[in-house]
């Protein structure tokens, strides 16, 4: 492993994660670090020129619909789906008394 971790290092992650951790748990964890820094040196090793950085793996795209003015309000059609309707309005029942 190049890549070694203090008992300090430790000591502060823990305080940080506000954890408490037995000797045997730091000894993991500190095992477990170094793991992950290992993993993270050989990534480094990867040829990545010419590729374009991403923040996401699927394309983003904009979903929403063109804002597009029109004379039409739509109130026929939604008060089509009201159970009850008056004075083109949707008719609910009375909630104060």
């Amino acid at each position: 492993m190049a890549n070694k971790i203090s008992d300090e290092t430790i000591e502060y992650v823990g305080i940080l994660a506000k954890l408490e951790l037995s000797s045997e748990e730091k000894e993991n964890a500190k095992a477990d670090m170094e793991k992950m820094l290992d993993y993270i040196d050989t990534l480094n090793e990867l040829d990545t020129e010419g590729v374009i950085p991403m923040s996401h793996i699927f394309p983003v795209n904009n979903v929403f619909r063109e804002d597009a003015a029109s004379q039409k309000d739509g109130s026929r059609e939604t008060l089509a789906n009201a159970p009850q309707s008056k004075d083109n309005s949707f008719k609910v029942p009375r909630t104060i008394g």
